[in-house]
């Protein structure tokens, strides 16, 4: 996968550490970055968190957060990036919440996914998000999402450089 491939060089070349917290994607984004050659080298860590308990005890996740929005929201997808990148020594974190399907939960399509990107600067964190939606089965959804998250990557960072 060519997206991939030029993520690991984007990561080595800006020298980001990446971390994942990744719930729907179930570890895909981590997987398809190892399968790389020379990715250890931008690779810090990688959470699979599922249920509300994880996101709370492995990323920080308020149980304000979690209540006060859905578990598919950009709102708990920033906290689990954020999450990420605080309990992590990276400088990049990606964080993936959704419904993969096949039935719609808490009436959320399937195929919602909300992702954020987090990013170190100058010590402070800046985060980015957004919610696509991807046709097909879970493990269609999955893949989709996962490449997605990672092209979005090198763009969200790029806007840190205009700011």
């Amino acid at each position: 996968m060519e997206v991939v491939g030029r993520v690991v060089e984007y990561l080595k070349q800006h020298r980001l550490r990446l971390s994942t917290a990744e719930s729907c994607t179930a570890g895909t984004i981590i997987a398809l970055l190892s399968d790389v050659e020379g990715s250890g080298a931008c690779l810090e860590a990688g959470y699979v968190v599922y249920s509300p308990q994880a996101k709370q005890q492995v990323l920080g996740v308020t149980d304000e957060c979690l209540q006060r929005y859905n578990l598919t929201s950009e709102e708990v997808a920033r906290c689990m990036a954020l999450g990420a990148l605080q309990r992590s020594r990276s400088s990049v974190a990606v964080a993936t919440t959704g419904v993969a399907g096949p039935e719609p939960m808490d009436g959320i399509a399937p195929g919602t996914v909300c992702f954020a990107w987090a990013y170190e600067r100058r010590g402070e964190p800046r985060l980015f998000s957004a919610t696509e939606h991807f046709p097909g089965g879970r493990s269609e959804v999955r893949q989709a999402a996962a490449l997605h998250a990672l092209a979005q990557l090198p763009h969200y960072h790029a806007r840190l450089a205009q700011d």
